[in-house]
């Protein structure tokens, strides 16, 4: 791997900083634990305070246009891209991934268990007029069910308030919502598998590789920002992306799962 971590190094740089960072993030990572986990040794290794605002992907991109972060950590690659692209990125890696499952009763009244792939899931659903809940807030996860509703030919948004169900919410609460109405929902697979509110729902359809789900770090641009702390934001992105950081996110697991499965380039 590319991308080298040198303790030594980085303490050297860091012992003159007393470095905070913002990070700009999707809700999967903050709620799954993981940051409660990285960070305590991020911080043992370099020195650096990470704090995390934790919102829809499309939000964190918003804030970060602001200046409002040093470094994003989400889940929707064009959008990243798009972000780099405009001068607001100094880079953009592919850090991480896992996948988004389909979740509903366990009676699964559509019968999207034996569906041949995602889109007739989705088809099935809107079939049986059967309930759906939507983040409906421009979340990574929000966008990739937008773009299989798009490749379904379904609008969902023709039945909003009947049988389309938009939250304006996190993950977490969707799936309340969901879990409470018996609706499906799409969420990416770390969240489910830490949401305690299961009661009687259970993924549903799961294994399309259509429901691949990315995740990408980027420090924001000091250009474009002249305020972000770039040096600390570097060292944070580096140290995600070394071999450190890589095993680090490998050997997280909840009720003996792992959640992230560490890719970078």
């Amino acid at each position: 791997m590319k991308y080298l971590f040198i303790a030594a190094a980085l303490a050297l740089s860091t012992q003159s900083l007393a470095d905070t960072i913002i990070v700009q993030s999707t809700t999967s990572t903050k709620n799954s634990g993981l940051y409660d986990y990285l960070l305590p040794m991020i911080k043992k290794d370099t020195g650096i305070q990470v704090n995390v605002v934790a919102v829809g992907t499309g939000q964190a991109i918003k804030n970060a246009r602001r200046c409002d972060g040093d470094v994003l950590l989400v889940h929707a690659k064009e959008a990243e891209e798009r972000f780099v692209a405009d001068g607001y990125g100094e880079y953009r890696h592919d850090l991480m991934y896992n996948d988004f499952v389909i979740v509903g009763p366990e009676t699964d009244p559509a019968k999207v268990a034996s569906a041949s792939d995602v889109i007739e899931a989705l088809r099935r659903i809107r079939q049986a007029d059967a309930k759906f809940a939507s983040r409906g807030d421009d979340s990574g996860t929000h966008k990739k069910e937008r773009a299989l509703w798009q490749e379904a030919g379904i609008d969902p948004v023709k039945g909003s308030g009947q049988w389309y169900l938009e939250t304006g919410s996190g993950m977490g609460a969707t799936l309340n919502t969901g879990v409470g109405l018996s609706a499906y929902v799409l969420t990416d697979r770390a969240t489910w598998i830490t949401f305690a509110n299961k009661q009687d729902a259970a993924i549903a359809f799961e294994g399309d590789p259509t429901l691949f789900n990315q995740y990408g770090v980027i420090p924001v641009s000091a250009e474009k920002c002249p305020s972000v702390n770039r040096e600390a934001a570097e060292i944070f992105a580096q140290w995600l992306l070394s071999e450190t950081g890589q095993a680090a996110i490998a050997a997280y697991q909840v009720d003996g799962k792992q959640l992230f499965f560490p890719n970078a380039n």
